[in-house]
């Protein structure tokens, strides 16, 4: 179990399991000695933090390294967030279309389960890896680490990472990627911003997708950007339908901008 966010991921985590299973015991029977309760309860709560900061510090670690070997081979990594249904998978393919003739693209897919994204990213072109992250909801450095050498990633290009659908656990795991890049679809709640704070926090770039579907929904976009800056005031903000091509090219041209081909 993950102890950032109590997902599948093992590490070295799953040691904690006893200890879970004694605090809901605790909860459920009470204790007879209550001071003793107390200080057990806050023993176990102090080793859960250090097992998450352990945990974190060890994500880092290979996160620097992926960040090293980017900036070395000029990959231009961003990492791709939101809720499932955002449309990342979508936004990579008309991605692809307009900018694999430019310079090299590869994507890194990240689902719990199935290869439909990345054999959509295929079919579209460019080479595509699929982890499949079972009952973890992210990714971590240390399966990038090891995407990119079976992917064989080209120096000079894209490398796109389609995260796992989650706005919560994805915030606190670097991947060495350059930017993380939220996409936000108006058939969400314009609250977003303030409900995920962490995840819009770290983003560098806001993606408010979806905008022809506007007409249709209760989405207020300036709402929604007030939150956005409300939580993280440097945040860079685009408004767009991947669908329709609606204002496609500010997002194209923001990443023709970033990307040092040969």
């Amino acid at each position: 179990m993950c102890g950032i966010c109590g997902c599948g991921q093992t590490d070295n985590t799953t040691k904690l399991k006893p200890v879970l299973r004694q605090n809901q015991h605790l909860l459920k029977h009470g204790h007879s000695h209550h001071g003793h309760a107390h200080a057990h309860a806050h023993h176990e709560t102090e080793r859960l933090v250090k097992v998450e900061q352990d945990l974190l510090s060890k994500n880092n670690a290979y996160a620097e390294q992926n960040r090293a070997y980017f900036q070395q081979h000029h990959i231009f990594t961003l990492n791709l967030v939101s809720s499932p249904g955002a449309g990342k998978t979508t936004l990579l393919v008309e991605t692809i279309k307009v900018l694999k003739d430019r310079f090299p693209i590869a994507v890194i897919e990240g689902d719990q389960q199935t290869e439909h994204d990345a054999d959509r990213i295929r079919a579209a072109g460019v080479p595509a890896l699929q982890i499949n992250t079972g009952r973890a909801c992210h990714l971590d450095a240390h399966g990038i680490g090891h995407a990119i050498m079976d992917l064989g990633v080209r120096d000079h290009s894209l490398l796109a990472i389609e995260n796992v659908g989650n706005l919560v656990c994805p915030s606190s795991f670097d991947l060495g990627e350059a930017h993380k890049v939220v996409v936000l679809s108006v058939t969400e709640g314009d609250d977003k911003p303030i409900k995920y704070p962490d995840m819009f926090h770290a983003a560098d770039l806001m993606l408010i997708n979806k905008t022809d579907l506007l007409p249709y929904v209760d989405f207020d976009v300036e709402r929604c950007i007030q939150y956005a800056r409300q939580v993280n005031p440097d945040i860079h903000i685009i408004k767009l339908s991947t669908t329709k091509g609606d204002n496609f090219s500010e997002w194209t041209d923001w990443l023709i901008k970033r990307v040092k081909p040969v």
